[in-house]
This record gives structure tokens, C-alpha cells and sequence, in this order.
């Protein structure tokens, strides 16, 4: 587990005034994070899981702008994974009820911010009104491009490469690729995350260490960081720490 660096301001390398270039390399093109811990901040207080839900939204908001101050491009959010349905049927109407709410809530935010709204996943499980109004939200933002958030509702890792496994195969089958020559690219280009930047840091809140079927392929360079700090209590200060950790590393992608 990372310990918590000392922060250093969005791309400044440590120990190293360097030239703009080397800085901007230094701030992730990419981040995801994996929202977790709602749960256990509303236990630690004697609420309900609902109410850790809530404040776990609002976090969202601040980590938005963080990732629009600091210069990524695009942040991709573990919202709902395909796993989630196994929880009470309260907890999942609630998380429901609230991605309603909050879309409608902010989607004027995106609009200020100029941020894109991307969904990964297979949304429409959700029912046809809140994916109706989740494709809208996309729809009205496409233009936006200060920042791509990519939400993932209803996604699995595990799932979207099967997926595009399939695609992979119907597209040979009908003579339309040559299967001996498919490769890593061919298989990226039909992931939902094909026209986003390369995966460069994926986060994951409240000290659990693991992926948890989420960007398994984009991973495979990413750096990884993990915080103990739980997703409702997330903000611009952790944040910056987890892109000044970035900065401070040295990636080879299998190099010397």
C-alpha cells in the first residue's frame, strides 16, 4: 500500500524544476479510480449505507474538479460494477434513485466545467428512464472536451473483454479480418475505452488491494495506488497526493 507522499503541486516532478514537457509528462493523462468505502464511513457513524452513498456522490463532484484543475484528461469512476446487483434490492433502488438525482443535479456543472459524460458498461440494465436520461446527459455534453469522466455503470471488466473477444470473432468468421492477425490493438480498438488515453493511474480508496474486475486490459501499465482513505471523505488534497506519487515514479513499461 502507498503511504501518503508529501504533496506536490500537479506535475511537479520531485527534486526537479524541469522543462514544461517534463512536467506534463509528470500529470496522468488517465486516471481511474475505484470509489470505495461509502459503506464503512456511514457504519463508523451509525448511519445507513444510503446515507455513505450520498456523501460518496458528492465526492464525486470535488474530484471532478480536481482532475479539471490539475490537467487530466479523463477520469473514469467505478460506479457500479456488473457484481453490485448481488446487493439488497434497497441498497441498489437507492444507488439508483441517486444517480438520478445527481445527474440531473449536475449535469449543468459538466456544462461550466466543459466536461464530456462517457458511459462504459451496459447501462440500460438500469431501466429505460434513468438510461434514457444518461444517454441525454451524454448527448448534451459531447462537445465538451476539457475533460472526458467516464462513469462505469453496471461494467466488468471480465465481460467487456469477452465482448470484444466476440466482436473479434464474428469479424473473422465473416471474412472481414484475417484471424491470424489479430493483435493487442485490434482487441483495444472494440474495448469501451477505445477512443480514451492510455490508463496512466488507477486509484483505489478506503486500504482494499485489489482491481476488483475493473480496467483489467487497461491496467496492464498503469500505476497503481492505493489509499486508506474512504471514498466519502476523498477530495482535491488526496488527489493531488496520488498524481504526486505518480510524478515521483519512474515507468518503464518493461524497459530498462
Amino acid at each position: 500500500m502507498s503511504a501518503t507522499p508529501t504533496p506536490l503541486a500537479p506535475g511537479e516532478v520531485e527534486g526537479n524544476s524541469g522543462s514544461a514537457s517534463a512536467q506534463a509528462a509528470a500529470i496522468p493523462r488517465h486516471v481511474a479510480i475505484i470509489m470505495d468505502g461509502n459503506g464503512r464511513w456511514a457504519a463508523r457513524r451509525g448511519l445507513p449505507r444510503a446515507a455513505g452513498h450520498k456523501a460518496g456522490a458528492e465526492a464525486v463532484r470535488r474530484t471532478m474538479q480536481a482532475a479539471v484543475g490539475s490537467g487530466v484528461e479523463a477520469l473514469t469512476l467505478y460506479a457500479f460494477s456488473s457484481e453490485n446487483w448481488r446487493r439488497p434490492e434497497e441498497e441498489v433502488t437507492d444507488l439508483k434513485g441517486l444517480m438520478g438525482f445527481y445527474l440531473g443535479r449536475e449535469l449543468k456543472t459538466l456544462q461550466k466545467e466543459g466536461v464530456r459524460l462517457k458511459l462504459l458498461g451496459e447501462p440500460a440494465a438500469f431501466g429505460s428512464e434513468l438510461h434514457d436520461r444518461l444517454e441525454a446527459a451524454v448527448a448534451e455534453t459531447r462537445d465538451n472536451n476539457r475533460l472526458t469522466l467516464a462513469v462505469a455503470l453496471n461494467y466488468g471488466s471480465q465481460a467487456e473483454l469477452a465482448g470484444a473477444a466476440r466482436a473479434l470473432a464474428k469479424a473473422a468468421a465473416a471474412g472481414e479480418i484475417d484471424p491470424d492477425l489479430i493483435d493487442e490493438a485490434m482487441l483495444g480498438e472494440r474495448l469501451h475505452t477505445a477512443d480514451m488515453p492510455p490508463l496512466d493511474l488507477l486509484i483505489r480508496t478506503s486500504g482494499e488491494v485489489r482491481l476488483s474486475n475493473f480496467l483489467l486490459w487497461q491496467a496492464a501499465y498503469a500505476e497503481l495506488y492505493f489509499t486508506d482513505v474512504l471514498w466519502p471523505d476523498f477530495d482535491a488534497e488526496p488527489f493531488a497526493a496520488a498524481l504526486a506519487e505518480f510524478a515521483r515514479r519512474q515507468r518503464r513499461f518493461g524497459g530498462r
